[in-house]
């Protein structure tokens, strides 16, 4: 039986020391920015491309469901659903359900997590907890679940924010980013190291043809890039050779100018999955009184 994998959309971003002068800087460049985050919701079909290696699989199929909703003002909320049936051949087939629910402040300052893990319905993962910014942009913290325990995360930044910050480096031209991610996924312990290359801008002329963001009169004078997110486990990354190291794995999408994403890619090595956009419902943002 396969054990269940952190899959996670990549709807986050990397701010480069190129970019950025340091992940403080980053804070307040987003908070401040004219980016404007389109809550939505959006469903995507999954199927497998390739596979290979010693985790190869014969078939994959499932479905993720992104609902993302709040502003600057109020905080972002995200509830995310993942369910998907990996088929590694000979009638084994298992079945994995992951499930998580956020809340980020608008400034980046504070943010909340929960999530759970299922595979063939039994719970094997279960994690509940925040985490708050310093004065010195260091992150501090707190899980209740899976056990009580608190810790230093270091200068990282949040889902959202990296969402933002990404947008802001796709519209100032620049095409490599680089920076620490915490979304307190797995145990609620994992720091990542995310590398995100930005791919030539596609102008709002040359629309989809093939998913459910084709049609969409709120997409139609948008811009959006290609993007290739690499994600690196951070405790075993050598400091003076980071570049040496394979990632975890890697995800591929185009992302619009207002934080929707669409044609996604789940690069895993031994297996890759794509993710094609088959509902898209675009809400109306509430403006910040």
């Amino acid at each position: 039986m396969m054990s269940p994998m952190p899959v996670r959309l990549g709807f986050v971003a990397m701010s480069a020391a190129a970019l950025l002068a340091s992940p403080g800087a980053a804070f307040a460049q987003g908070a401040a920015g004219s980016v404007k985050l389109a809550p939505h919701v959006a469903v995507y079909d999954l199927s497998l491309t390739s596979s290979r290696g010693k985790r190869s699989l014969e078939g994959v199929r499932g479905r993720i469901v992104y609902d993302f909703s709040g502003s600057a003002c109020e905080g972002y909320a995200l509830n995310f659903r993942q369910v998907t049936e990996l088929d590694s051949g000979e009638g084994k087939v298992a079945l994995s359900d992951l499930r998580t629910a956020t809340w980020e402040e608008g400034d980046g300052k504070s943010f909340r997590f929960k999530s759970q893990n299922y595979m063939d319905e039994k719970q094997v993962g279960n994690v509940d907890g925040r985490a708050d910014r310093a004065r010195s942009s260091s992150v501090a913290v707190k899980l209740v679940k899976p056990e009580d325990k608190k810790f230093d995360a270091g200068k990282v930044v949040f889902p959202t924010e990296h969402m933002r910050l990404l947008i802001e480096a796709a519209q100032a031209g620049k095409t490599l980013l680089e920076v620490a991610v915490y979304d307190g996924s797995e145990s609620g312990e994992k720091i990542y190291q995310s590398l995100s290359v930005i791919g030539r801008r596609i102008e709002p002329e040359k629309k989809p043809s093939d998913d459910a963001a084709a049609d969409k009169d709120s997409l139609g004078g948008l811009a959006r890039w290609p993007v290739t997110i690499s994600y690196f486990d951070k405790s075993k990354q050598a400091e003076d050779q980071p570049s040496e190291q394979t990632p975890i794995y890697a995800i591929s999408f185009e992302m619009y100018e207002n934080g929707i994403s669409r044609a996604l890619r789940l690069d895993y090595g031994d297996f890759v999955i794509d993710g094609k956009m088959t509902s898209l419902d675009v809400k109306k943002a509430k403006a910040c009184k």
